[in-house]
């Protein structure tokens, strides 16, 4: 593996063939076969900008379609792609096998070539290792994770004997150091049990500094019950016992018994036997046949001074916890419990003054090495990734890679499947297609329409818009969407999609930012209101009386594309709404807690708009119909901001819109009745004559 050197003092540039560290060297072999092959070569471009595929904008002028530009779209081929982090438990181990080789000499920091590609002002990451101290705990996430930071990692020796309170010191000259360097960029630390602690100790000395922690199983105490008895045995073991067990198990690497075993459990991993089946074998095996490797990582005398390390560390940290000022974000493995306690986690969660707690409870101890683990887009679904001084829903976004939108469709093929979505729109000419053409393809684009029970259409829209065009809405949502502690009415995982598709806290702030870099910005005027109707009220829009987005959108020459959406009624029959659940003694107090947690962001606002309640509405699924998106003629006020500052234009003008919306859903609704594949059989037996991936024929337009 090849790394670039830093500055364990004065955090200089990295170089990239050796640098005197502290006062050690370490070298960088360039004749070694593996560390070439193991090599990957810096991007110098983010995910965002990513080229997967070609897309052909078309312009029509006259009735005529001519071809007026071709962009790259990263997201037509999402469907197949692939996992974001390819490397695993073995390519830990076959890189440490060198790494550690022999090396002596004080910590120091090194940074991996394939973190080489972060985007222009990044943030610093500073990873501290745990009980290995290799450095190398985030080897599936140097990738992504150099799009984003610029990362450094602590290596320490394996003959290393730097008691904890000087490690701390090492690492806050570092903080220190760069923050000198660079006073107005953030500082995050990742801590892995041991690191954790570490990281808790620097924040607690320099609550001046801009630090973000990312706490991943911190080690909050010692289990004494296991901890004795293992350093008992360790003491009377001979020195060479990981030696000794590769012996007696027979497992040396390039064995043809070794090639083998790889082989099988390969062949396993690629049929997925029972789930995870594969993995777990492949990694029982790369340890065994990497016990050389643990030997140097974990010789015995090694062992026994981690032990005291964690002792200390755990200490230490428990002594300052009440000093950090720190934002933390803490990652919690669910199966492990043997370097912390739930309560000592719940004393962190109340005891940091800015502190989430994500909980993975099927992952265990090494979570950073476990599939379906990604600290990036973890890091994204908290909105804990800043640029500067506090988070931006507009400046600190990151676009989702091709496989967290491969993700959104795997999570909402089901809904996709069972509803095989119809999407039309209005060409330049008034014509209606089939498909997304008519939509603008420049912004700024402002995107008004009606907001189906739960938002049903949200999911499908927005990734078929995103992979069809390349056209990216960002979404204004309710404020709740983004609340990252524990709520009454709905898990907070749930609502990842919601941020990593680009959700936005609905704000007059926010949209004018947005039509100001002219995105394509998407509204629903009846928010929480329309998401949340009673009976009776589908396809009913509950906008208020101010005209609230008109002379914004106009102020940019903004285009305004109204739409509607049909088909709710079609999957599910809503029995149970807000006012039956008032009659309710337990589900009246959850409505009134859950409306209480949401807030209101209508305050003031005396009409039912400004008195809505949250609740899960009670829903009876039917055997399903379709759903039908149609986008109306874009609605032009270029040119126009003069004439809508007269309250009256503007009220005008917002009616007019609205009234687009509403026959947007009236045309609809009248069109469906003449689909022949309306209902999900005639679907079902058309994907069965013409193939399943096949596109579902509809009304005449």
């Amino acid at each position: 593996m090849e790394v670039k050197l830093l500055s364990s003092v004065f955090g200089l540039s990295p170089v990239s063939s050796e640098r005197v560290v502290g006062n050690a060297v370490l070298p960088i072999s360039k004749s070694n076969p593996r560390r070439q092959t193991n090599r990957v070569t810096a991007i110098n471009s983010v995910a965002s900008k990513t080229h997967v595929g070609v897309q052909r904008i078309i312009k029509y002028e006259n009735g005529a379609a001519t071809i007026a530009k071709v962009v790259e779209n990263p997201y037509l081929k999402a469907e197949t792609a692939t996992p974001d982090l390819h490397k695993s438990l073995l390519d830990f181990l076959e890189e440490a096998r060198d790494f550690v080789g022999d090396d002596d000499g004080p910590p120091r920091w090194f940074s991996p070539l394939e973190c080489a590609a972060q985007a222009q002002g990044s943030p610093l990451l500073l990873f501290l290792p745990g009980i290995d101290g290799t450095g190398l705990g985030l080897i599936r996430h140097h990738k992504k994770l150099g799009e984003v930071f610029d990362v450094w990692c602590l290596h320490i020796p394996v003959r290393d004997r730097t008691p904890a309170k000087d490690l701390v010191k090492l690492i806050e000259r570092t903080v220190r150091s760069e923050k000198y360097r660079f006073p107005n960029r953030p500082i995050y630390i990742v801590g892995e049990s041991i690191g954790a602690c570490l990281a808790l100790d620097v924040a607690a000395r320099n609550p001046d500094i801009d630090l973000l922690l990312i706490l991943a199983n911190p080690a909050t105490h010692v289990n004494y019950f296991m901890s004795q008895p293992l350093v008992g045995m360790l003491n009377v073991l001979p020195d060479g016992v990981p030696t000794l067990l590769e012996e007696i198990f027979g497992f040396k690497h390039g064995d043809p018994l070794t090639g083998m075993i790889d082989a099988l459990t390969n062949e396993l991993a690629v049929h997925q036997m029972s789930g995870v089946g594969g993995g777990i074998l492949k990694d029982l095996f790369a340890i065994s046949t990497h016990l050389p490797t643990l030997s140097r990582i974990f010789p015995k005398d090694t062992l026994l001074w981690k032990v005291e390390l964690l002792k200390s560390a755990v200490t230490s940290a428990n002594t300052h916890i009440y000093a950090v000022r720190a934002e933390t974000l803490i990652i919690l493995s669910g199966r492990d419990q043997w370097l912390l306690k739930e309560e000592d986690i719940n004393r962190y969660s109340l005891t940091l003054p800015k502190c989430i707690v994500r909980k993975l409870k099927d992952n265990g101890h090494f979570l950073f090495f476990e599939e379906g683990v990604d600290l990036v887009s973890i890091i994204k679904y908290t909105n804990f990734y800043r640029r500067g001084k506090s988070h931006d829903h507009l400046s600190d976004y990151i676009m989702p890679t091709r496989y967290e939108l491969k993700k959104q469709l795997d999570d909402h093929k089901l809904l996709i499947d069972a509803t095989s979505p119809v999407y039309l729109s209005t060409l330049e000419d008034g014509k209606i297609v089939r498909g997304l053409e008519g939509l603008p393809s420049e912004g700024p684009v402002l995107y008004v329409g009606y907001h189906m029970l739960l938002g049903l259409e949200l999911g499908p829209m927005i990734t078929q818009v995103l992979k069809e065009r390349n056209i990216h809405m960002r979404g204004m949502a309710h404020p709740m969407l983004f609340i990252n502690s524990e709520v009454t009415f709905v898990d907070t995982q749930m609502l990842d999609k919601y941020k990593i598709l680009g959700g936005v806290p609905v704000s007059n702030f926010n949209i004018y930012k947005l039509l100001q870099a002219k995105s394509h910005v998407l509204l629903y005027p009846g928010g929480i209101r329309e998401a949340l109707h009673r009976k009776g009220e589908e396809y009913k829009l509950f906008w208020p009386e101010q005209q609230e987005f008109v002379r914004v959108a106009s102020k940019f020459g903004a285009k305004i594309v109204p739409f509607g959406v049909v088909g709710e009624d079609d999957i599910c029959k809503l029995v149970l709404d807000g006012d039956d659940q008032r009659n309710i003694p337990i589900l009246k107090q959850f409505m009134e807690e859950a409306t209480k947690q949401a807030g209101n962001l209508r305050e003031g606002d005396e009409t039912e708009l400004g008195n809505q309640d949250c609740y899960l509405p009670g829903l009876v699924p039917k055997i399903p119909g379709r759903f039908y998106y149609y986008f109306g003629e874009p609605i032009e006020t270029a040119g126009k901001e003069q004439e809508l500052k007269d309250k009256d234009k503007a009220q005008e003008f917002y009616l007019q819109v609205k009234s687009e919306v509403e026959q947007c859903i009236a045309y609809l609704k009248m069109k469906r009745e003449s689909d022949p594949y309306r209902q999900l059989l005639p679907r079902m037996m058309y994907q069965a004559s013409h193939g399943f991936s096949s596109e579902i024929p509809t009304f005449d337009l």
